[in-house]
């Protein structure tokens, strides 16, 4: 891929996806260890082959039939029949896909790695961050531009490691977020992410297929003498990651404060965000800072202009406590921690901010005045608002949808309650085993299929604390 493309855009959640950015788990997913888990933020080890073979691949197949067909269609016999190899999705195999579609963050960086000054660079930078020894960053130097881009994202040359593996790189939504035809870089929360922020850094400032957007790439600056404030100064930190940033129109952007996005990060993207008049409205949701939320994307994501899938404590009748006597209201009602706020700035009246009680109100606000969508707006719970099946669901990721296309979306087959909420409200359920057959034989087409959940395998996939939402970066989508 040397030439550049004009064509990144993304000004909505649920346009046509036409091109993303993903990462296939890589061996470095296969050496977390329990206790490590947690320092590389995972709440469990998770089993590699089960994850490629029988997940993983299923992702890849599905949105290569949708985005890039002529690079998958009628070869399955073939692919299949050497998925012991798994030559086809490896990024480092001459067989490799190489879709300009879907697009693998791996291949890319092993093609900045022929420059041999950028390459240099990149070494020192990350024999810097992980602590390397002099002999370390000499050998990483001198390996070929493949092997030096599975060794930096793996932590492993041949099998043995030198340095952590970096296992969330497979969430490529966390790395940055286009936004109309701008990228927004991430500034991580966890030392553990710090390596992707870098390569990520790279591949967007020197491959090729950036080349036209390499203006539009915005970086959030430190706090001015920021290295001076106390350790528990956590809301001047500035912190950002993409899955608290979500495009919802050409004009308006969410950027949630979480557990791994500060509000200090958010009070400068907004400033960047309307400097550069990328955007004209920023809606801030702060949610309770917990390992359980993460991210806003992980209790609400877009399934149509007028559908949403929420988690329902943080309905409007959870956040007014409706089932409530009226000392129980008083008394949740102080714990802060629980609370959420949401605050929108406009550029043209930014001394005039807009709040809303709740994210039902403002979700529904979005499918009215933003994408002038005259239905009713509809919100699917996960767990079907069924305790403990909400929690349960929204833990694995219920929640965390990725849209193909408006109507179209991608989950998890172990979320049944939240599957029953779907087809109650109108939508068809499909595995994407069956869905991939039909493709493959010629009895549907990608074109047809409308209002459908495709179901994806995650018996190790959910572990990893990430939906497909989390698993794509989209560079490009259709308006709508």
């Amino acid at each position: 891929m040397s030439k550049s493309y004009k064509g990144l855009s993304v000004g909505s959640e649920i346009g046509t996806l036409r091109r993303l950015l993903v990462h296939s788990p890589d061996s470095g997913l296969g050496k977390v260890v329990p206790s490590k888990a947690q320092d590389w933020l995972f709440e469990d080890i998770v089993h590699l082959k089960t994850i490629r073979k029988k997940e993983y691949d299923f992702y890849t197949k599905i949105l290569l039939y949708f985005l890039d067909p002529e690079k998958i269609k009628g070869k399955l016999a073939k692919i299949d029949s050497i998925a012991a190899n798994r030559n086809f999705y490896k990024p480092d195999h001459k067989d490799f896909f190489k879709s300009d579609k879907v697009i693998e963050l791996q291949w890319l960086l092993s093609e900045i790695l022929h420059d041999k000054e950028l390459k240099l660079k990149l070494v020192a930078s990350a024999a810097a961050i992980e602590g390397c020894s002099y002999e370390t960053q000499n050998l990483l130097s001198k390996l070929s531009p493949v092997k030096l881009a599975n060794t930096l994202i793996s932590g492993a040359i041949e099998q043995e490691l030198i340095f952590p593996p970096i296992p969330n790189f497979i969430f490529t939504r966390d790395i940055g977020i286009v936004i109309n035809e701008y990228i927004l870089l991430n500034r991580p929360a966890k030392k553990a992410r710090t390596r992707e922020a870098l390569l990520a850094k790279y591949i967007f400032f020197n491959h090729p297929f950036f080349a036209a957007y390499r203006k539009n790439i915005l970086e959030i600056p430190d706090t001015s003498h920021h290295f001076l404030l106390p350790k528990d100064s956590d809301d001047k930190k500035v912190t950002l990651e993409g899955g608290d940033v979500m495009v919802v129109s050409k004009e308006h952007v969410f950027i949630g404060v979480s557990e791994r996005t500060s509000i200090e990060a958010a009070h400068r993207a907004i400033n960047i965000l309307f400097e550069k008049d990328v955007v004209k409205k920023v809606s801030v949701i702060q949610i309770p800072k917990k390992r359980d939320y993460m991210h806003i994307d992980t209790i609400f994501t877009q399934v149509k202009k007028n559908v949403w899938v929420l988690l329902g404590s943080f309905s409007k009748k959870a956040m007014k406590m409706e089932d409530a006597d009226p000392i129980q209201r008083t008394l949740e009602g102080l714990k802060k921690e629980d609370r959420i706020k949401i605050t929108q700035f406009k550029k043209k009246d930014i001394e005039n901010p807009v709040y809303f009680d709740n994210i039902e109100e403002l979700l529904a606000d979005v499918s009215k005045h933003d994408l002038k969508c005259n239905e009713k707006v509809s919100f699917i719970y996960s767990g079907n608002n069924e305790f403990p099946f909400d929690t349960r669901e929204q833990w694995t990721d219920s929640c965390n949808l990725l849209a193909l296309t408006e109507g179209v979306v991608l989950g998890y087959d172990r979320n049944d309650k939240t599957i029953e909420a779907f087809q109650q409200n109108g939508f068809a359920i499909i595995h994407a085993q069956e869905l991939i057959e039909k493709l493959e034989n010629g009895s549907i087409d990608t074109a047809t299929i409308k209002n459908t959940l495709i179901l994806m395998p995650s018996a190790e996939l959910s572990r990893a604390r990430g939906g497909f939402h989390c698993m794509s970066m989209p560079i490009l989508r259709d308006e709508l």
